[in-house]
């Protein structure tokens, strides 16, 4: 049950994450090896945009910039996106305050994330406020003046976003023309993100789009763009779940007692079995059965157990994540119920079991047990 339990909590983390993450990474990301830009002209663009199962095909420009806003400053990376942006990424949903919008009548306009918002102390965006943005001048050499070294833009802010925490104070996001012109580029980006239909095959796509580009480019899938956090929560959830299976271990030491207990108890039974022709082999079977049914048994309804429980958190969020005030993502301890971990969890406590009944029951001896007629 607890291990059900567990590894069901585990899994409704690692969703959690999974989908805040996915709402902001694309199904592909194309970026060079080496190198922080290239050049659109060196792409095959109408292939890509015209292969069975891409909905979306986004430019991408990236650099570190200060912002600034009245005497508050911060560090953060500004994302030129082209158009297809905010429909793939459904940004629009996790916006805490303004609009979704990045371009209106000619007009320029930034996104920014709720932890840059707090950093500068930037709030009611939509009010016709703006941020000073400032970037690496790359048309100028090594310069001590600031104001030779650094060009700078304001632009105002439509909206701020909240979807997750790394997310929100790393980025700034604007309209690529107007990235493109404060950071001094022309043809140049620093990616391209595909947002592919629900039912497309990802592997195939994404070896599709491998060959067309080319060696110089690395094209990655969700899994790949995320692949440290994804590895370190298996690695958790396997850990917890080898912890729990050693105090399984340790807990069968009971079956062990009470099948040796009960084989004590059971010595004048034993010897009328072994009166009426039973052998030593056939009463070592009796002892091994019923320890492994009491085994298969508990396993049972353990599994019962820790699934109904995980179906009442599931439903009714019974165990909250403490008095956090909203400031958690979800309220309660989110479950995911996965069948796999049920089948791991029976046949590891089936083995842990039976293996707890063997070893009483093979300490049964002809000798210890030996039959004393007249």
């Amino acid at each position: 049950m607890a291990l059900i339990v567990v590894l069901s909590v585990f899994n409704g983390f690692e969703n959690l994450v999974t989908s805040m993450f996915n709402s902001v990474n694309p199904d592909l990301l194309i970026s060079p090896k080496s190198g922080k830009s290239f050049s659109t002209d060196s792409i095959a663009k109408a292939e890509i945009k015209n292969m069975d199962g891409v909905l979306y095909f986004t430019e991408v420009l990236e650099e570190n910039v200060l912002l600034r806003y009245d005497n508050k400053q911060h560090i953060a990376n500004i994302k030129g996106v082209s158009g297809d942006y905010l429909q793939m990424n459904k940004l629009q949903n996790h916006m805490v305050d303004g609009e979704a919008v990045l371009q209106n009548n000619g007009v320029n306009f930034a996104l920014i994330g709720a932890g840059i918002s707090y950093y500068l102390d930037f709030y009611q965006s939509g009010s016709g406020r703006s941020i000073s943005i400032y970037a690496p001048n790359r048309k100028e050499g090594y310069n001590l003046n600031f104001d030779d070294a650094f060009s700078n833009k304001n632009i105002l802010v439509s909206g701020v976003f909240n979807v997750q925490q790394e997310f929100d104070t790393k980025y700034i996001i604007t309209n690529i023309d107007f990235a493109k012109n404060l950071l001094g580029y022309k043809n140049e980006i620093s990616a391209i993100e595909i947002g592919l239909d629900k039912t497309a095959d990802v592997d195939l796509i994404q070896k599709k789009i491998r060959q067309l580009m080319g060696n110089g480019f690395q094209v990655k899938n969700r899994f790949e763009q995320q692949e440290l956090l994804y590895k370190i929560m298996k690695s958790e959830k396997w850990a917890i779940f080898l912890i729990l299976t050693f105090i399984l271990i340790i807990a069968t030491f009971n079956v062990i007692g009470s099948l040796s207990m009960l084989i004590l108890d059971k010595k004048k039974d034993i010897r009328v079995l072994q009166s009426m022709g039973a052998n030593t082999k056939l009463i070592k079977q009796i002892f091994l059965i019923e320890g492994s049914l009491i085994s298969i048994s508990g396993a049972v309804l353990g599994l019962f157990l820790g699934g109904l429980i995980c179906c009442l958190q599931l439903k009714f969020g019974l165990i909250n994540l403490g008095e956090a005030n909203g400031s958690f993502v979800v309220d309660a301890y989110p479950v995911k119920i996965q069948i796999l971990d049920f089948v791991y969890v029976f046949f590891t406590v089936c083995i842990i079991g039976i293996a707890a009944a063997w070893i009483p029951a093979r300490q049964i001896s002809k000798k210890y047990l030996d039959v004393k007629l007249g």
